[in-house]
């Protein structure tokens, strides 16, 4: 059951390191803790698209950030000296499949090694309370069965962006049983997420962005795989458990340390085509077609089970995929407003989201 008072309250007056924090869901994380009253140090690489959420929130007014690249462990070892963050979220990381095959030294240098990096750091420093390091769905061994995965179920990966973030949860076991199992040292997660859609991603190759580009430009949206299955969730959702977790660990809740699901609920697993139409229909007009010949290497299907998220952290997806898709493409729509209207309507949406959660906490546990 939830505790009485909010533990994201943990947050406010603490220094916390956000490894790619000008990627997407970075920079969401970034944006809430600044919210919660955190001292929000960046680290990673510099932004890459002036359209990227770090950019149109205009988050370097409200994060220190610095400019580094997580391979680089000597630059991560200053900051870490340098600022004595109380609690890392490592996201940095080479976060696409087709990126991957085209450059796989890259993506396992960057996400294993990276992880290495931030760890070795972390465990330097006498300040550091709870490291929450976020891998991937895809760290799973894909043998396509209809039910979730477990945290328990076997880690692997066919392609080299998969491999490496089942790597990276083998690293992240390893230093938390070796480096930080005293009472004393730091607590150790590692964190697994769905399809995270939300405004302010434009990656390369990855679906909600080739939609909104297609449509800005009135052109028919191009896909890959319709069949495919996936589990669709609003960055909000999966950031929020990030966000408990890393409190309960700061608490010293050592018992929270390990492995965690946070995917959407069953009926939030859909189709790409499905998704497609559904922004289309919030978008109010455009159109699709079909690749002849789809990608083999992309998985038909992939779902987490929850239940231990549910369960033990009184953690529960609350955004289903219709709105989940309506608050994207709104997050989209921004045209040319300042950064600052841009940022405070995100900040809205992750306001409403709190007071949602209070709301469902309160019905559901009294």
């Amino acid at each position: 059951m939830p505790a009485k008072s909010d533990p994201l309250n943990k947050y406010q007056g603490k220094t916390v390191l956000v490894t790619g924090d000008t990627g997407f869901k970075g920079s969401w994380l970034s944006l809430w803790l600044s919210l919660l009253g955190a001292n929000v140090v960046g680290y990673s690489l510099p932004v890459k698209n002036p359209e990227d959420n770090y950019s149109v929130c205009g988050l370097d007014d409200i994060v220190h950030h610095v400019d580094g690249d997580v391979r680089d462990e000597a630059t991560i070892l200053r900051v870490m000296k340098k600022h004595e963050p109380e609690m890392i979220f490592h996201l940095a990381a080479q976060a696409l499949v087709l990126d991957s095959l085209k450059d796989p030294r890259y993506t396992f240098e960057t996400n294993i090694m990276g992880t290495v990096n931030v760890f070795e750091a972390a465990r330097r420093s006498k300040q550091v309370k709870a490291i929450v390091n976020v891998t991937s769905d895809k760290c799973y061994e894909n043998v396509e069965w209809s039910h979730g995965y477990r945290e328990t179920d076997r880690l692997g990966g066919k392609d080299p962006y998969s491999a490496s973030k089942g790597a990276a949860e083998i690293v992240s076991s390893s230093y938390a049983r070796t480096f930080f199992d005293k009472k004393d040292s730091a607590a150790v997660a590692t964190v697994r997420a769905g399809n995270v859609i939300g405004g302010g991603d434009w990656a390369a190759n990855r679906i909600v962005p080739d939609c909104i580009r297609a449509l800005q430009s009135s052109l028919p949206i191009r896909i890959r795989n319709p069949d495919a299955v996936r589990p669709w969730q609003h960055v909000l959702d999966p950031l929020y458990g990030y966000l408990r977790l890393g409190a309960f660990l700061m608490d010293g809740e050592k018992r929270y340390s390990g492995a965690w699901n946070f995917g959407p609920a069953h009926h939030s697993v859909i189709s790409v085509k499905r998704l497609v139409e559904e922004v289309i229909d919030h978008w109010g007009t455009g159109g699709y077609v079909v690749d002849e010949e789809p990608t083999s290497h992309e998985a038909g299907f992939l779902q987490l089970d929850i239940s231990k998220s549910v369960k033990e952290l009184a953690w529960y997806p609350l955004m289903d995929f219709p709105l989940a898709v309506k608050r994207t493409v709104e997050e989209y729509r921004i045209g040319d407003r300042p950064k600052r209207k841009v940022r405070q309507q995100r900040l809205r949406h992750i306001r409403e989201y709190m007071d949602r959660r209070k709301r469902f906490e309160r019905e559901r546990y009294g």
